[in-house]
């Protein structure tokens, strides 16, 4: 770890202390390695929270947090013999100067340090519901306190979720973050950029094309830049099976002709991406493609318009409905006689069949990141209102204003299913287009534009 990110986290640990009052401790656990099967795991990955506070991805750890300023970091101990099989360890007595916390302790001590790191504090903060069985760990450590209550110890007594806390601190993304996901969101669309020209030659060569023949693609520019693994379980669909949300790349057959939607993104160090490009698969848009697409670009550029400081963040989704609703009624996959104005068409949520999600999510260290979507300052305000397809009631509160810093994608999109009258030439085409976006005072920066959106240019790079 470099002295630069060694001064990052220790600047968040400050932060949170200062947070947790001056009598408050805070607890937090990595992740635990997950069993594959008989004698394999998984790839590990370290809890996003804990990460974010330490950079560190060894497992079986836990940071302590106290209101003073103080951190204690505790992991495996050194062992030769398990780290020629499992690999290197820090280790407790290196860690202090190599993790710029306070004090370490192997984890095997966690039972026997917590209640006196717990005594004389007066809130024990830690995510809730997060890590099974952690409520019943703290449980006993404070047991273990109480007990010696007609020795002078003092236990906490209030328990509080971390989560919002730090949930709110991992949503503004500062300099060093926004670094890394630019950075991963380049290498995404290297990769998309290849899987799209694989698709083109092999089609051109005469090869057959299989969807995980492009995963292939996708995995190989991930690595080869670096990353870590995928974000997600990247989505290749060819054909109709780009009208199926989370589908997965499977064996499905890309033929010429068809589209292919692409929803994968690579993680680096800790961050995600998450971009998604629709693209012929021979590199040649037929004439209905081409108007379902043009109408999603449309719809994305002005959600992007929408996207800025103090705006809310149903802005960009209502952009993007308005323009998409148009574009039905225009293009004939609503009939206007039978569903109304676009007015009508947007309030009573007629155009659902054909685009079924929001237009984003918040982005950071995992891809459906942390952070309300309600503006705190106006967490108790709430309107009511039937859904016209559910008839569920629901509770509108204020949505989130944007701030410089935040992340999030920007991604419309329109599936059109076979149905009695909708047009036969839209059947079984999926679309969906994709971007990161970080907010600025005067916008947004578009951090996943290495790969193209408009029709000519991908044309253009498919032909290359």
């Amino acid at each position: 770890m470099t002295a630069i990110a060694t001064a990052v986290y220790a600047q968040r640990r400050a932060r949170l202390a200062a947070l947790l009052g001056p009598k408050g401790v805070a607890i937090i656990p990595t992740a635990p390695e997950q069993q594959r099967n008989r004698d394999s795991d998984f790839l590990y990955r370290p809890d996003s929270y804990f990460y974010y506070l330490t950079g560190f991805s060894e497992p079986q750890a836990w940071l302590v947090i106290t209101g003073d300023g103080k951190s204690t970091l505790f992991c495996q101990p050194k062992d030769m013999e398990r780290e020629i099989w499992d690999g290197f360890r820090l280790g407790p007595v290196a860690a202090p100067a190599q993790m710029s916390v306070d004090a370490a302790y192997s984890v095997a001590e966690l039972d026997a340090q917590l209640p006196a790191l717990l005594d004389g504090r007066d809130v024990v903060w830690y995510p809730f519901a997060t890590h099974k069985a952690l409520e019943t760990r703290i449980d006993g450590w404070l047991g273990s306190l109480r007990a010696r209550v007609r020795y002078g110890a003092l236990c906490p007594e209030q328990q509080r979720d971390l989560c919002g806390v730090l949930d709110e601190m991992r949503l503004f993304k500062d300099a060093h973050e926004q670094a890394t996901m630019r950075r991963a969101a380049q290498i995404s669309a290297d990769a998309h950029v290849r899987a799209m020209q694989t698709s083109a030659r092999m089609l051109r060569a005469g090869q057959p094309v299989r969807e995980y023949h492009l995963d292939a693609e996708l995995l190989h520019e991930f690595r080869r830049h670096g990353s870590q693994c995928p974000a997600y379980g990247s989505i290749v669909a060819g054909g109709a099976n780009a009208c199926v949300l989370h589908y997965r790349a499977d064996a499905g057959e890309i033929r010429s002709g068809e589209l292919v939607l692409i929803d994968a993104g690579c993680e680096l160090d800790g961050y995600a991406s998450d971009i998604t490009r629709t693209f012929p698969a021979n590199g040649k848009f037929s004439a209905p493609q081409r108007a379902l697409y043009e109408l999603v670009l449309a719809s994305q550029e002005a959600a992007i318009a929408a996207t800025r400081a103090g705006a809310r963040f149903t802005e960009p989704h209502e952009a993007t409905v308005k323009v998409l609703a148009q574009g039905m009624l225009d293009l004939g996959l609503l009939d206007a006689n039978k569903v109304g104005t676009l007015q009508d068409v947007i309030e009573k949520r007629a155009y659902f069949p054909f685009y079924m999600h929001r237009t984003g999510h918040w982005l950071g260290m995992d891809v459906h990141d942390c952070g309300s979507y309600i503006e705190p300052s106006e967490v108790g305000s709430f309107s009511e209102r039937k859904d016209p397809l559910s008839g569920e009631t629901i509770k509108d509160r204020p949505a989130r204003i944007l701030q410089s810093g935040m992340v999030l994608t920007i991604e419309p999109g329109i599936y059109v299913r076979p149905a009695q009258g909708v047009p036969e030439q839209f059947h079984n085409i999926g679309i969906r287009i994709e971007d990161d976006a970080i907010v600025t005072d005067a916008g947004c920066e578009l951090i996943s534009r290495g790969v193209p959106v408009a029709v000519d240019e991908i044309e253009a790079l498919m032909r290359g």
